[in-house]
């Protein structure tokens, strides 16, 4: 990527874009065509979450967008659960609450803000989700008191499950997993497509490996973190934050 940190997208830039998206991201099946796997990356990071927390009260989505991650995972549950949305774009959030009240009858609430700012009570959630959205973060720090603060806001025994785009630490590596997303690129709309989406990739988007997120996790707390799936420059992983220990358990 060419553009320095600096110099990429700001917040308002981004939810200006996805602004303009909305209907495309609507589509829980095909919204996200420039992700490798993302439909098995769904369905992974919803099932692990099912798998770590069998009793599921309530969940944040951040950058929620319209909402397909937490509806996926309503309709894996099988049973409503209150819901918490934090998404940049007010539209995005608007077609979200829409379309994930049609899944449950728990409370949702939805939340226009940057998730590094916005206020949330600790130990709340059983599960937290983030779905294409952590690869805006620029600086180190940023990524480093946003794990800690997904550490902070999780349940005792609570998950963190995460599908994005990724980096890789070694040049030579990265080259190859870039080229082999740009054959895929192709695949769905040729040399142009393929441009159109590394221009705004570069323009946007700051990802970092898996590595480097997982030892993030680590080091924010999580009890055990796990890899559910790579395929060239996209992932999907998690952790798990481990239960209190009470007296009793000695």
């Amino acid at each position: 990527m060419s553009i320095p940190l600096n110099k990429k997208s700001t917040t308002s830039d981004i939810e200006k874009r996805f602004d303009k998206d909305v209907e495309r991201f609507s589509n829980i099946d095909t919204g996200q065509v420039t992700t490798i796997d993302a439909s098995l990356s769904m369905e992974l990071i919803t099932e692990a979450a099912i798998s770590a927390n069998p009793v599921i009260l309530k969940v944040l989505d951040i950058g929620c967008g319209a909402g397909n991650n937490t509806i996926k995972l309503l309709r894996k549950y099988g049973t409503g659960f209150d819901c918490d949305l934090v998404d940049l774009s007010m539209h995005m959030l608007e077609r979200a609450k829409e379309r994930v009240s049609q899944e449950t009858q728990g409370e949702i609430n939805t939340f226009h803000e940057d998730f590094r700012t916005v206020d949330l009570n600790e130990e709340s959630y059983d599960v937290i989700l983030a779905a294409a959205v952590l690869h805006h973060l620029r600086e180190y720090e940023d990524w480093k008191e946003v794990f800690a603060k997904i550490y902070r806001l999780l349940k005792p025994g609570g998950s963190f499950w995460v599908s994005d785009l990724v980096s890789h630490e070694n040049s030579n590596i990265q080259t190859l997993m870039w080229n082999r997303y740009g054959n895929y690129l192709k695949t769905k709309g040729g040399d142009d497509y393929m441009e159109k989406v590394f221009k705004y990739i570069d323009q946007e988007d700051s990802p970092r490996s898996v590595v480097f997120q997982l030892d993030l996790m680590r080091d924010s707390g999580f009890e055990t973190v796990d890899v559910l799936h790579k395929n060239s420059c996209f992932s999907a992983f998690g952790g798990i934050k481990g239960k209190k220990i009470s007296v009793t358990d000695y």
